[in-house]
């Protein structure tokens, strides 16, 4: 896949332990050669955890894609009237941010700028990672599904013995599920073995 003429807005929400898996493929998006923008949520840019050190990571992002970044809600704003990016992604994106979205809050950097880019009309790729999508998530997530523009990288349960009700992304596959939102196209299928 050649992503060279592709601008990508890559926003990065507090699913910690996915981080990881979300800079890989921010890695190989840009190996492809994608523009990529990312923004990064308040909890991404501040909570230092087992996982790593939050000021470590933003910056190694940043290194890696070559951008500064966005990191508030005034800098996400511009995304709108500028018409810059070609697809939003968010990789991982919370129980937390996708409630918020379907429900029209933008009070973080990476929901601003989502709201920002898709008034443009233009996709946006979600890769889910909560531990409550089949609890009180189930309904946000099927909301998302019936929306215009919103595509899902393919999900399932991650640990459905200690944690029945998690899913997660398959990180692996964002650049496929990327071409096909491009094209109008939800990658199918979307609910798949366990990750």
């Amino acid at each position: 896949m050649d992503f060279s003429k592709f601008n990508i807005g890559f926003g990065i929400t507090g699913s910690f332990c996915t981080f990881a898996k979300a800079r890989k493929e921010v890695e190989r998006l840009c190996e492809m050669g994608a523009n990529v923008i990312p923004i990064f949520s308040f909890q991404a840019q501040t909570c230092d955890t087992r996982f790593g050190s939050a000021k470590e990571y933003v910056e190694g992002i940043c290194e890696i894609t070559g951008n500064e970044g966005i990191r508030t809600i005034s800098a996400a704003e511009p995304i709108g009237p500028n018409n810059f990016l070609d697809i939003m992604v968010i990789a991982p994106c919370t129980g937390n941010t996708a409630a918020k979205l379907c429900n029209g809050i933008t009070d973080t950097p990476v929901l601003m700028a989502t709201k920002a880019h898709m008034r443009n009309g233009k996709p946006l790729v979600i890769a889910i990672s909560t531990n409550d999508a089949l609890g009180a998530n189930f309904k946000n997530i099927g909301m998302l599904m019936n929306m215009k523009q919103i595509y899902f990288v393919p999900f399932g349960q991650d640990n459905h013995k200690s944690k029945p009700n998690s899913m997660i992304a398959k990180m692996e596959m964002l650049p496929e599920t990327i071409e096909y939102a491009m094209e109008g196209k939800q990658i199918q299928p979307i609910i798949q073995t366990p990750v």
